[in-house]
């Protein structure tokens, strides 16, 4: 019977196959494992050394991540699957930060079993075989032979539908539980409507932790007209009340149903949720899966992944190297996620329970993990589907007017200073100086300006997530001066990082008020964007603490661990001038010594790509004229930090960004400086790639006598003029044609 099963799974996957395209060659369970590259480990531990990725089945920044559940928490730093794990314990409709160390929020979980009833996530775990996995964006499914059963799931932005297939008649059973930690919530059973609802509340992480945040997730879970239910109830932990017909208030509840089963015949299951209400639960289950069709759900996902992966279509090497691709834009195209209902309808940003609604037609954006994704992954979005960047910026504009000021890193909805720097000016500013233009430009600039020059009017404003962090240190000082241990924020000390972030962040801004008109408030930015100077101690040759009387620490080890550092040693934090690299040269005494300190950045160990700070660092031997330079340690890096395996990932992919710089690097040029319309060449991993821009012309890109030995370029042409410099610009690649790299063995 087992085989039987097997085979009917097999067979469902090649008849969606033959029309499947680019969707077949994606793995979603690269990351979920502990970190096997070449520099696993080497600074980051814990759950660094991991990609934090799950095998989420979903539609491109959808509401929902529909992924197999092997770890049951919403507690920080535990994703909701790990590859190394032997049990699952069912589908969890996740909110997970993909990629991140942050939490859950407003998930709910379904499982399916047979007739031995087990409630709590331990006692119904089922031991399971990844060959018997398949796990793809658009499809998940998996034997449980001790249950002797199959289980399949596909689904759209906010619904999901799940098959089930029994080897032997009898009964089974479906159990429901909103994965509340905090013990709140409720869950009723509803026969007369074959329904089955929810409400899992979300709860603050940083500022407020612990606190409520306003609103929650409401789940329904649709049970079929055809499905000879013979009993329900519900359960708190593995204490079954039969007949039963709600509870809540408490941790570990849940609803379940008792089922008559027929050998071999699939049954269908549905279900949806909605951070407004139940009713926009059910709204949004009507409007997304209005009827039983599995296959059919699963045919449009695949074909929404296919038109996403057909913005960038790759030719050329191994089908590894196409599934690395394409797994990569997957990941990169998960997050900031949908939160608006079909209907427009989401929760206020900050707020206590007000529901607004979008513009038919418009979405309403969250989780932004803004520390990591202005970097490559929104530059990413605004290369590849300009008008969903615009709904995403629009989408801050709406939480600065709801809160009142821009928010920092806005997650879970809410305010939170959970990292540093204030990089919403950066997103914004890079997607209006490439040409985005569906958002409020102006209320944008208000608020970005509000958080660069104002400090909050209470305490309690600050203290909450509003403003930027130190920014009256940074303001009088001109850096953030060790005294000033940054109290206020999850990330504390870390000056010398906050320094530098801030001085890309005003950089940004003037670069938005020029474009504006605001000429006054563009000298004033872009004189505090020289801010990097007060913290590069030219005794040390790398960047230090310094003290507000002007004197830097002593006894830095540059290259070791350093609380005025985020993350890292100051040799990481040293590149952080992207927006002024030639000046970053000059003040290392030119170009022979910079060229020589950043070499050894890679020669001796150093370079840490799992975590964000580095990413811009092996582009930067394009400001010294050194491209061969970065031609050879992009494909370096590419080669060892990037596999396609379940420890394919040296470090979190931290929202896609990890996956957005390998795109980028794809594709032959990286967005050093997001808000500067331009990108430093690298060198393409592939020899011919297609990019179709929504809305856009489409730009094909070459690379000629393309090979592994070689790693340079010779020349790099766009539309048979030859481009000098190591930089090519927004304007040049979004005008379509032909974009040629002659490749060559040896530097030239």
């Amino acid at each position: 019977m087992y085989k039987g099963l097997l085979i009917i799974a097999m067979v469902m996957v090649a008849v969606v196959s033959q029309s499947a395209g680019t969707v077949d060659f994606v793995d979603t369970r690269v990351g979920t494992a502990f970190a096997t590259t070449q520099t696993a480990g080497l600074f980051g531990k814990g759950s660094e050394e991991h990609g934090q990725t799950i095998p989420a089945v979903t539609v491109p920044n959808g509401m929902n991540f529909w992924t197999p559940q092997t770890r049951d928490t919403e507690q920080k730093c535990i994703a909701p699957y790990y590859y190394a794990d032997s049990l699952f314990q069912g589908f969890r409709n996740s909110h997970w930060l993909n990629g991140g160390c942050t939490q859950d929020y407003g998930s709910m979980t379904v499982a399916f079993m047979g007739d031995s009833l087990r409630t709590s996530p331990k006692s119904r775990g089922l031991r399971f075989s990844h060959e018997d996995e398949i796990a793809r964006p658009d499809y998940y499914s998996l034997q449980l032979p001790d249950e002797g059963l199959g289980v399949e799931m596909t689904g759209t932005s906010r619904a999901a539908i799940f098959r089930v297939t029994y080897s032997d008649s009898g009964t089974g059973c479906i159990v429901v539980n909103p994965n509340s930690d905090e013990g709140e919530g409720w869950i009723e059973v509803d026969m007369a409507r074959r329904q089955i609802r929810g409400e899992n509340p979300v709860h603050r992480i940083y500022q407020g932790w612990g606190e409520r945040a306003g609103f929650s997730g409401y789940f329904v879970v649709a049970l079929p007209d055809d499905m000879d239910i013979i009993e329900t109830g519900c359960f708190c932990g593995d204490t079954v009340y039969a007949g039963q017909s709600d509870i809540r208030g408490t941790r570990g509840i849940g609803a379940y149903v008792r089922f008559r089963t027929a050998a071999n015949k699939p049954m269908v299951v549905k279900a949806a949720l909605s951070f407004t209400s139940v009713n926009g639960a059910i709204g949004n289950l009507n409007a997304e899966i209005p009827g039983w069709n599995f296959l059919s759900v699963r045919q449009n996902a695949a074909s929404e992944w296919n038109r996403r992966f057909g913005l960038a279509r790759v030719e050329g090497g191994s089908d590894s190297d196409k599934a690395m691709f394409y797994g990569s834009l997957y990941r990169a195209s998960l997050l900031p996620r949908t939160l608006s209902d079909a209907d427009g309808s989401y929760p206020a940003f900050a707020s206590n329970g007000v529901v607004n609604k979008m513009p038919d037609g418009q979405v309403y954006y969250d989780d932004f993990s803004m520390w990591d994704t202005y970097r490559a992954l929104h530059p990413l979005i605004t290369l590849l589907t300009p008008e969903r960047s615009g709904e995403m910026m629009q989408s801050l504009v709406l939480k600065a007017c709801q809160g009142g000021w821009m928010p920092i890193f806005p997650c879970w909805n809410s305010y939170t200073a959970a990292m540093i720097g204030d990089h919403c000016a950066v997103a914004i500013a890079d997607a209006a100086m490439k040409g985005v233009r569906n958002f409020d430009l102006d209320t944008a600039y208000k608020y970005l300006r509000q958080n660069a020059f104002v400090l909050p009017g209470t305490y309690g404003e600050y203290a909450d997530g509003m403003g930027r962090r130190a920014l009256d240190s940074y303001l009088k000082c001109g850096y953030i001066p060790l005294e000033d241990t940054v109290g206020e924020a999850f990330h504390r000390r870390e000056q010398t990082s906050r320094t530098l972030e801030y001085a890309l962040d005003d950089f940004a801004l003037s670069q938005l008020a020029s474009l504006l008109g605001i000429d006054g408030d563009a000298d004033t930015l872009r004189r505090r964007s020289e801010n990097w100077r007060n913290v590069y101690d030219p005794v040390l040759g790398y960047v230090n603490g310094r003290f507000i009387d002007g004197t830097f620490a002593k006894n830095t080890d540059p290259f070791g661990f350093n609380k005025a550092i985020t993350e890292g040693a100051p040799c990481h934090y040293t590149w952080y001038v992207p927006h002024n690299p030639r000046g970053l040269i000059e003040a290392m005494g030119g170009s022979d010594s910079f060229v020589s300190k950043l070499d050894s950045m890679f020669t001796c160990r150093r370079y840490w790509h799992g975590n964000e700070p580095c990413h811009q660092v092996a582009y930067m031997f394009n400001y010294a004229g050194r491209y061969d330079l970065t031609q050879k340690w992009v494909r370096y890096i590419a080669a060892t930090e990037y596999q396609n395996t379940p420890g394919g990932l040296s470090g979190n992919d931290d929202a896609g960004q990890m996956s957005a710089w390998y795109v980028f690097t794809a594709l032959g040029f990286y967005p050093v400086c997001p808000s500067q319309p331009e990108y430093a060449l690298g060198a393409p991993l592939f020899e011919k790639v297609v990019l179709k821009p929504e809305g856009g012309k489409p730009l094909v890109i070459m690379a000629h006598d393309y090979s592994a030995e070689n790693m340079y370029v010779a020349e790099v042409r766009l539309n048979g003029v030859r481009v000098d410099g190591g930089i090519i610009t927004h304007g040049q690649l979004t005008g379509g044609g032909l974009l040629e790299f002659f490749m060559a063995n040896c530097p030239r």
